[in-house]
């Protein structure tokens, strides 16, 4: 099945809400960066819930977030445009810990919380916009939960998950919701929605039986009306050719001294892990088309 997101309203316009199967990019984000089964859990939890973030943009609108909890997975880093592109990576991919006592993985553990969430937003103006707030749980669900109400000041309820095989650490189910209020919304709409919240079934459990982004929100939302489908893919910004013109650059007199002294060059693209390697002859080649 592939990955994609839609866009809905329920209870009569009152409730916006989108929803996402990230399996497959979830699981390309783990292969390539070879990560264990926590550090998998939480990164696949951050980069569902920035590709829906990404679903509330437009145009050539994208974000970036940024957790760091000070826990031993580092930084978890996540970007994602309004076309359902997106990609991430933790410091530390190298990270599991045993089952904590509710037999889930252990993310608080990984994540840590002491430390924020970041979101910078690209919106086509001067300045990007910028918010941030305290990480209360190392969940990541309810740390985003809380930074919508903090720093945009949207009441939300944030669900996501990530179900990892035991034994080969490949991402088996992965996907999320999210309900925003919108301004007015009758108190007995809320009091429904943490109602059947309270009721409902792990994400990952729900993903993992096949229930479709649909059929998620249809559990939580009254009239659900489908408003749009995008499909979810993997995309890094990084190239060749891009590596090639930041070489380029560095001038004649820094290439001189890169081949004198090293006889090569490699660039590392943190986000897809891919490894651009040039050996002598390539540099010599790039520096005579400077």
């Amino acid at each position: 099945m592939s990955d994609y997101m839609i866009r809905a309203t329920g209870f009569k316009g009152h409730v916006r809400a989108f929803a996402a199967r990230t399996t497959g990019i979830v699981e390309e984000m783990r292969r390539r960066h070879d990560m264990w089964n926590t550090a998998a859990a939480a990164a696949g939890r951050t980069l569902t819930t920035t590709l829906m973030m990404g679903a509330m943009l437009k145009g050539n609108e994208s974000l970036s977030v940024k957790i760091k909890g000070g826990g031993p997975i580092g930084q978890i880093v996540a970007e994602a445009n309004a076309h359902g592109e997106g990609v991430a990576y933790v410091t530390n991919p190298h990270v599991h810990f045993e089952l904590n006592e509710k037999g889930k993985l252990d993310v608080k553990r990984a994540v840590g919380t002491d430390g924020f969430v970041y979101v910078t937003k690209d919106l086509g103006l001067k300045e990007p916009y910028q918010g941030s707030s305290p990480i209360v749980s190392g969940e990541i669900g309810e740390d985003f939960t809380y930074y919508f109400v903090v720093s945009e000041q949207t009441p939300s309820a944030v669900g996501v998950g990530v179900l990892v095989n035991p034994e080969d650490r490949s991402v088996l189910a992965a996907g999320g919701f999210i309900l925003q209020l919108l301004p007015a919304t009758p108190d007995d709409v809320v009091a429904q929605i943490e109602e059947r919240l309270s009721q409902l079934p792990q994400v990952s459990r729900m993903i993992g039986e096949g229930l479709s982004p649909e059929e998620i929100l249809a559990k939580v939302l009254d009239e659900p009306k489908i408003l749009s489908r995008t499909e979810i893919h993997f995309r890094c910004d990084c190239s060749e050719q891009k590596v090639i013109r930041a070489l380029i650059s560095m001038g004649k007199e820094e290439m001189d001294s890169m081949i004198a002294e090293q006889g090569e060059a490699e660039v590392h693209c943190h986000f897809c892990n891919e490894r651009y390697h040039f050996d002598k002859s390539a540099l010599e080649d790039i520096k005579r088309h400077m």
